[in-house]
């Protein structure tokens, strides 16, 4: 058994607490705290485990918004708190160096939990408090104040616009429509793709050459007319640019970026000082809103016990059927002899971001991104190339000539979720790979969309 105490602080004539370690049916009065302006308490000795309750303060049922608060079965918005035994255990550290890999560290407390479910009051708790939170916030709480961002005109030629966006570091680019005076599109790593796998496979005659004139404008049209078919392997539809404005909460903001499945939303201002002003304010991502997260919830991570499970314990992410894991969706691999075509054929038609190589053993050697594909557009290197015959591994060579080394990040089954949302909330970090913590071997993927899809119960 647990003393456990539990506190009104707002004042009021007659206070009571009646919670599901009162069967929901007892109301017991709380007493005023000895020289305090309006606390209340009262203390209960209880076993370990998660109670939900409520305040009756003058006749009226109360909930402390302050504190971890959660929906029951009934839509009731109620309290919840963990009593748990004081307990010590011995952490063994254990160092995990691998080539082309991050350093990891292995925290080995106790046997891993089973797998909690959804609708686990530690998961709806977490969630309430990050919607609440989010719901609060606008995007001026993670923008810089000062900061700049690139648009492209629509009349630019396709080669020039992607020898840009790969000199420049750029991964996602806003598009500018003079004729409209208005932002209306994107130009993304997946239009290079698409663009490639046109020219290498003769599906229109589009030479190398007639990039030079080939517009973006006319590319995003033709686009529509390639795979915008019922039967066309990537399906690709005319739709209105998706765009948030800067009064939208980050809620919404994350939620317009996950449901459409899309890495940036561009941010519009809400009034414009004069007709001729640029409309674009910036750009908003999953990762600035997760930094934005983590350092609003750094010292709560002893009230959230969510927090502290190991991410073999939380239902989210992508994992290989021999961990046992269910998953939405398979996660998909390649060996790194794999060609090319085959990657980018993955990338489009399985709609993922990344693929994970291995070696022969299935060990982790990189990570091919969709955005890899921009190191193609370095000194034309595509056209000297062939889909069909490139390998992802000297796919990879070419990323490393035009970025240099970089590093592939990992993490452990045994890996907390805190954890999980600090390595994810550094810039630059858009995935972990789940691996074995001695034989690099592959098991999952928790990338930034699944940490807002778990989190925004998408």
């Amino acid at each position: 058994m647990v003393l456990t105490r539990f506190s009104w602080p707002y004042g009021g004539r007659h206070v009571a607490i009646c919670g599901s370690f009162t069967r929901w049916v007892d109301q017991y009065q709380m007493a005023l705290v000895e020289g305090s302006m309006g606390e209340y308490q009262a203390i209960f000795d209880l076993p370990p485990g998660v109670y939900q309750y409520r305040f009756l303060v003058d006749g009226m049922w109360r909930c402390d918004e302050q504190k971890l608060c959660a929906t029951n079965e009934y839509g009731i918005l109620n309290n919840v708190i963990f009593v748990e035994e004081p307990m010590t255990s011995v952490i063994h550290h254990e160092a995990f160096r691998g080539m082309d890999m991050d350093d990891g560290v292995l925290l080995s407390t106790m046997p891993a939990e089973p797998l909690l479910q959804t609708s686990d009051i530690r998961i709806e708790s977490f969630r309430h408090w990050v919607s609440a939170m989010l719901s609060e916030k606008n995007i001026f709480d993670i923008i810089p104040v000062s900061s700049k961002v690139s648009v492209m005109d629509l009349q630019l030629p396709v080669k020039q616009a992607f020898h840009i966006m790969a000199e420049e570091g750029f991964t996602v680019v806003p598009l500018w429509d003079d004729s409209r005076g208005n932002i209306t599109g994107m130009l993304t790593p997946s239009d290079f793709i698409l663009i490639l796998r046109e020219l290498q496979n003769n599906m229109r005659a589009l030479a190398n050459e007639e990039l030079e004139m080939h517009s973006i404008s006319s590319w995003k049209e033709g686009k529509l007319q390639l795979y915008g078919q019922p039967d066309a392997a990537v399906g690709v539809n005319r739709r209105p640019l998706i765009h948030v404005g800067d009064l939208e909460s980050l809620k919404d903001v994350a939620l317009k970026i996950v449901q459409n499945e899309i890495s940036s939303v561009p941010i519009f201002k809400s009034s414009l000082d004069d007709a001729s002003s640029m409309p674009l304010l910036n750009l908003a991502s999953l990762p600035g809103i997760l930094r934005f997260i983590c350092k609003n919830s750094a010292e709560l991570i002893q009230l959230f016990p969510l927090l502290q499970f190991q991410i073999s314990a939380i239902p989210l992410g992508t994992w290989l059927p021999t961990t046992g894991r269910g998953s939405g969706r398979p996660l998909s691999i390649l060996r790194r002899d794999a060609l090319l075509s085959s990657a980018l054929n993955l990338l489009l038609e399985a709609r993922v971001s990344s693929i994970p190589i291995v070696d022969e053993n299935g060990s982790l050697l990189d990570v091919y991104a969709r955005s890899d594909i921009m190191a193609l557009a370095k000194d034309n290197i595509y056209a000297r190339i062939q889909l069909e015959q490139m390998t992802v591994e000297h796919a990879l060579e070419q990323v490393y000539q035009v970025n240099g080394h970089r590093r592939c990040y990992t993490c452990f089954r045994s890996t907390t979720f805190h954890e999980i949302l600090q390595q994810l909330s550094n810039p630059g970090v858009r995935r972990l790979v789940v691996v074995d913590a001695r034989t690099r071997i592959v098991e999952g993927i928790i990338s930034l969309r699944d940490i807002f899809t778990f989190l925004l119960g998408c």
